[in-house]
């Protein structure tokens, strides 16, 4: 809902904000973005899960072409709901948004909380936070960030189905080495946004599932590893 209204605002007053303020705020928010990626990386306890995890994820991201996909559906979306003159900045706004939105220990911590049956606190700090971003993104990149609404309810739904389940899966080590690899991937969010560095942010998506797994190999008590 945040992401409407924030999307919905932004395209309201975006003409309105000058040029050199839009990038400004979108540079700041990228720099917010890789200090909080940052945060959670420095948490880890070793390294080489997030590193080994981003690794593996990002060469099955590749193999399942993820990016590619994300962007066929920001596509299929700008045919449908965007004019044929538009550019290519529905797309962008689309991914970018979504994936912004999406990764994070904020999702997955959110979605356990939720599913505990707690008031999810966690949730409307985030969802605040996706409000706001949303009116520079919808201002900056139009109707495809209000789109990643669409990513956000699907992403946040299924993880609240499953938040128990997940809660029960994941040990503390295994919670660390996500929010790591995580960090990461919203790293990787930032320096897009700064324009640093073109990556492809949805091949990284499997390392989510990997890191955990690795973990509970090597790291865990009664994993596969002896």
């Amino acid at each position: 809902m945040t992401v409407l209204v924030g999307g919905g605002l932004g395209l309201v007053v975006g003409n309105r904000i000058p040029e050199r303020i839009r990038v400004l705020v979108v540079q700041v928010i990228g720099l917010v973005t890789l200090a909080l990626g940052l945060s959670d990386v420095i948490k880890t306890h070793n390294m080489v899960f997030p590193l080994l995890g981003m690794v593996l994820g990002g060469i099955i991201g590749e193999m399942i072409r993820v990016e590619d996909r994300l962007v066929q559906v920001g596509e299929v979306l700008k045919r449908r709901f965007a004019s044929e003159s538009a550019d290519n900045r529905f797309v962008t706004g689309f991914v970018t948004a979504s994936l912004l939105f999406c990764v994070g220990p904020l999702t997955i911590l959110g979605a356990i909380e939720d599913a505990s049956g707690k008031t999810p606190q966690l949730y409307i700090i985030k969802g605040s936070l996706d409000g706001f971003m949303t009116v520079i993104f919808a201002a900056l990149y139009g109707v495809g960030a209000i789109f990643s609404a669409v990513s956000v309810f699907v992403v946040q739904g299924t993880l609240t189905l499953f938040g128990t389940r997940l809660d029960l899966l994941l040990d503390e080590r295994m919670r660390i080495e996500l929010f790591a690899a995580g960090g990461l991937a919203v790293m990787a969010i930032g320096l897009n946004l700064l324009e640093i560095k073109k990556i492809r942010l949805g091949s990284l998506l499997p390392g989510l599932i990997v890191t955990p797994l690795l973990v509970w190999i090597f790291a865990t008590p009664g994993g596969l590893w002896p």
